[in-house]
């Protein structure tokens, strides 16, 4: 379910639930029939699940937990949970409490043999700290990488899909933006919408050039612009080095559809765009990758296909 679909759903399952107090479950919690131990077990509510408190008693909260159902409302489950771990507006520096939950879970979600479901914990939790916390310096931070956490869940299940490959990628699957635009929306002007305008421009590559010019010609101007609209971005130059990768694969792309008069076009612009990526100070990776494309494109080697000599 997407971050956006799930906003505050306490808040619309009962009159009594509008005015209650509301927390954020940073642990899993057990909701029994009552404040007792021994009594009937409900429901776990999982890290990052909103709760609406009701009523209180010596070590326990009386809530309303909704969970979600596919296609169907949220599930709203009233008992009592043990008062531990339930962040509020009001706990102190309750931001940092929750972003941190959620770095744990993101860790967890990225070894191997980490919590299941840890990646969907993570989102929730980074979501909560803009939701609960919007004027946290960890706001923006945190509703990126919800964002972000969200997005991969989706390519995964694109890039599954045999359509993924198609060369028009208008027919493909598109990855929801919905969330990306959130944080464009809410920090404009920040590295975190400048990352988010990044990944939507995932959407607009083809999945495959299929040996073809037209996909990686279009693609460089999409980088390109990112790069001059985003200059300040810590992607800027990872696009801009993506840009002149294609135009090195251009060079071999034109050779083999008979317009072989565009090839050097092509080379001295792949050499110009990795010039400007070396120079906008990328990470040691990325600069060695860029001085290896200068290269190869300045003693013919191909970067693209199969062609051996």
């Amino acid at each position: 379910m997407r971050i956006l679909t799930t906003l505050c759903i306490v808040i619309a399952l009962a009159t009594a639930a509008l005015a209650a107090d509301h927390g954020v479950l940073v642990r899993p919690a057990i909701v029994y029939i009552s404040p007792d131990p021994t009594s009937a077990k409900l429901v776990t509510g999982e890290r990052g699940r909103e709760v609406a408190v009701l009523d209180k008693t010596t070590g326990w909260l009386h809530v309303i937990l909704a969970l979600p159902v596919p296609d169907q409302e949220p599930r709203a489950i009233t008992g009592w949970v043990v008062d531990k771990g339930v962040v509020t507006k009001a706990t102190p520096n309750g931001d940092q409490v929750i972003y941190g939950e959620a770095v744990e879970s993101e860790d967890q979600a990225s070894s191997g043999g980490g919590r299941k479901g840890a990646a969907a914990d993570a989102r929730r939790l980074y979501y909560r700290v803009f939701d609960y916390f919007p004027q946290s310096p960890l706001a923006g931070e945190a509703l990126y990488r919800a964002a972000d956490i969200q997005w991969q869940l989706d390519k995964a299940d694109v890039d599954s899909r045999k359509s993924h490959r198609s060369l028009d990628a208008s027919e493909r699957p598109q990855i929801e933006e919905e969330n990306m635009k959130l944080v464009e929306k809410k920090f404009p002007h920040t590295k975190w919408a400048d990352l988010a305008v990044y990944h939507r421009l995932e959407n607009k590559l083809c999945g495959d050039w299929q040996a073809l010019s037209k996909c990686p010609e279009k693609e460089t101007e999409y980088f390109i612009k990112y790069a001059d609209e985003h200059p300040d971005s810590p992607k800027a130059a990872d696009a801009l080095y993506n840009a002149a990768y294609r135009f090195a694969a251009l060079i071999e792309l034109y050779k083999t559809e008979g317009n072989a008069k565009k090839s050097p076009e092509a080379a001295q612009r792949a050499v110009t765009v990795a010039q400007r990526a070396i120079a906008k100070n990328p990470s040691t990776d990325l600069m060695a990758r860029a001085q290896r494309l200068i290269y190869m494109v300045q003693n013919d080697i191909p970067v693209y296909g199969n062609t051996l000599e």
